[in-house]
């Protein structure tokens, strides 16, 4: 499609609805910038004409490719559908398009996709990484590739980030258990440790020594290899080393709902009884964790806010005074019936 026809669809777009050109090249660049009954009418002008905008003639005329890429852990994740719902809908309503990818806890995947992604000149990149690499991802950003952190602190970096207060998240979810008259927690997690993974582990540990008591003695630390799709039949396979620690385990911290789903599993399997013989607390609140039997004790976070707000900051990359910045949420302990007093 040449250059010259472009131009001529446009102008039979802009005839149509009644508008200049310049109207229809915002409402196809920057939709949110022109009025909505304009916006609806060359709409229904671009559908009548059956104009279609050619990608990359408009990035070579300096308009940012509608195109973002996401990259998470892992898309089958209730919590990352979550994130990537908002993002998407953010995105939307800008006249983007979100291209959804996911790691699976391995390196060498991330490395490969956010190459990928620069060589389709996306507009940017929204990523929860295994590990912050600060040269990767900071070359990635100067060479044009905006890039927004999810699920990880954004500390000296020149990078945006969206975060939930997982340290916090882990302390509340101790407190509880302690409150209840545990000593002796598990925390089952991963033999990857990203960072929401570690600031969940980290929270918990400053809960117990808050209490008085030695992390060496009252948490037992569960490094378990638990990757996508089998997260869930890893975490049944957790209930021989909970059950068989000395001194006995009495509550166990799962670094998220899915894992506790499968913790819960392999403990009704096993003739544990929840919570008359072991606490459970999950974390993320996702929407299956009242309807377990027992309904999930968990920590709450946001993922659709956290998705729109990464959006947001990704859009807003393009201003000319933006200056780089962390939004963070608190999360909220949930009491259901998976917690109670020890034996």
């Amino acid at each position: 499609m040449s250059d010259r026809s472009r131009r001529s669809g446009m102008r039979e777009v802009a005839r149509a609805a009644g508008v200049s050109v310049s109207t229809v090249a915002n409402v196809l660049s920057r939709p949110s910038i022109v009025a909505p009954e304009t916006r609806r009418r060359v709409e229904e002008a671009i559908n009548r004409v059956g104009y279609v905008p050619h990608g990359p003639a408009r990035q070579l005329r300096g308009v940012p490719s509608p195109i973002v890429g996401s990259i998470t852990l892992d898309l089958a994740n209730p919590f990352y559908a979550e994130v990537n719902r908002g993002i998407e809908d953010r995105l939307a309503a800008e006249g983007c398009l979100l291209l959804a990818c996911s790691t699976d806890l391995r390196e060498d995947k991330e490395t490969r996709l956010l190459k990928l992604l620069q060589a389709q000149a996306v507009r940017g990149v929204i990523i929860s990484p295994l590990e912050v690499d600060p040269t990767r991802l900071l070359t990635l950003s100067r060479q044009g590739t905006p890039v927004v952190l999810i699920d990880h602190p954004r500390g000296d970096l020149d990078l945006c980030a969206v975060t939930v207060d997982d340290v916090l998240g882990g302390r509340l979810a101790g407190e509880h258990l302690l409150a209840l008259g545990h000593r002796r927690i598990a925390y089952l997690g991963d033999t990857v440790d990203p960072a929401p993974v570690a600031g969940r582990r980290e929270g918990l540990r400053q809960a117990i020594i808050a209490a008085g008591l030695d992390p060496a003695d009252a948490l037992l630390d569960l490094r378990l290899r638990m990757r996508p799709p089998s997260l869930i039949d890893a975490a049944a396979a957790a209930v021989h080393p909970i059950l068989s620690a000395s001194p006995q385990v009495t509550a166990v911290v799962c670094l998220n709902d899915t894992a506790a789903l499968g913790l819960l599993d392999g403990l009704e399997t096993a003739g544990v009884r929840v919570p008359q013989d072991l606490s459970i607390v999950g974390y993320d609140d996702l929407s299956f964790a009242r309807r377990l039997t027992p309904p999930l004790t968990t920590v709450r976070q946001p993922p659709y806010s956290v998705g729109k707000a990464a959006a947001e900051l990704l859009l807003a990359e393009s201003a000319p005074d933006h200056d780089h910045r962390e939004i963070r949420f608190q999360p909220e302990l949930v009491v259901r019936a998976s917690t109670a007093p020890p034996r």
